[in-house]
């Protein structure tokens, strides 16, 4: 995930070496598969229901983005009877461990600019990906292609409605201020231009785009506080190394998300969609 932007804006063209599951999230670290999983919790049904209500079901063929443990292909395949669903991540140790008829796996980087899949798809998903790679209207415009005329593009990624917290400040809302501008400086993550994306849908050819925001509830032991708790324990350095908090502030945000104290809201996922139209070849 990335950092919020600093008062003035990003630096024009300024980009972190690092990536994603590499210098932060490394997946051999232990337990990265169970934070994964935390924020499939929080978020899988919100995510099922868009894809059902955009006519997802028997006869597609899905391609899921940055697939992570897998949770989304392999409820495409058995609660909504897809016929397919290649999974693709750069990594995909969390994908091979349970095999499931109809899913096929595929390490690649999508960004890559020899990326293809050898097929075309009546669903692409990618959720919590965009956001920590450079130039999302490439991006975009890259995987509208790979749509069959017909087909149905989503991508959902982090928006943070705490950004100007201010003199308000919680311990919740200054560290997550912290982990945007650490991740930003340390791999890349950009929250602040999300919203742009039914923007980029529609440059990209997409008609019939449409957009939402969901924000889950930030209670103590839900699995949306949990990931933060962890996502933050796992970023420190980045965080810290921003120099707006401490190791204590971190530990005192961890405990303020178990607190009755709490009364934030948590960063929500913005899922925006769009269609290829059906005559275009």
């Amino acid at each position: 995930m990335r950092a919020q932007p600093r008062p003035d804006g990003p630096t024009p063209g300024a980009r972190a070496a690092g990536r994603y599951g590499e210098d932060v999230f490394p997946p051999d670290l232990v337990g990265e598969g169970d934070r994964i999983d935390l924020g499939a919790l929080t978020y899988d049904d919100i995510t099922m229901a868009r894809l059902r209500d955009l006519g997802t079901g028997p006869g597609w063929n899905c391609l899921d983005l940055g697939a992570g443990t897998g949770t989304v292909s392999r409820r495409l395949l058995r609660e909504e009877y897809v016929d397919s669903v290649l999974a693709v991540d750069r990594d995909v140790r969390f994908l091979t461990t349970r095999p499931l008829p109809g899913l096929d796996v595929m390490e690649a980087d999508i960004t890559a600019p020899d990326f293809d899949p050898g097929r075309r798809f009546h669903l692409v998903h990618a959720r919590f990906v965009l956001m920590h790679l450079p130039d999302r209207p490439r991006l975009i415009s890259s995987l509208a292609r790979l749509l069959l005329p017909g087909g149905t593009l989503v991508v959902s990624d982090a928006v943070d409605p705490n950004d100007d917290a201010g003199a308000d400040a919680t311990p919740y809302t200054r560290v997550m201020r912290a982990m945007w501008q650490g991740l930003r400086d340390t791999i890349g993550t950009d929250v602040s231009r999300i919203t742009d994306h039914p923007h980029l849908l529609r440059a990209a050819g997409l008609t019939r785009v449409g957009a939402e925001i969901r924000v889950p509830p930030l209670l103590p032991g839900s699995p949306i506080s949990r990931f933060w708790a962890d996502t933050w324990d796992r970023a420190r350095a980045a965080i810290v190394a921003t120099g707006q908090v401490d190791d204590a502030a971190v530990d005192a945000a961890i405990a303020y998300l178990d607190s009755p104290d709490c009364a934030d809201l948590s960063a929500g996922m913005l899922t925006a969609w769009g269609r290829r139209d059906p005559g275009h070849r």
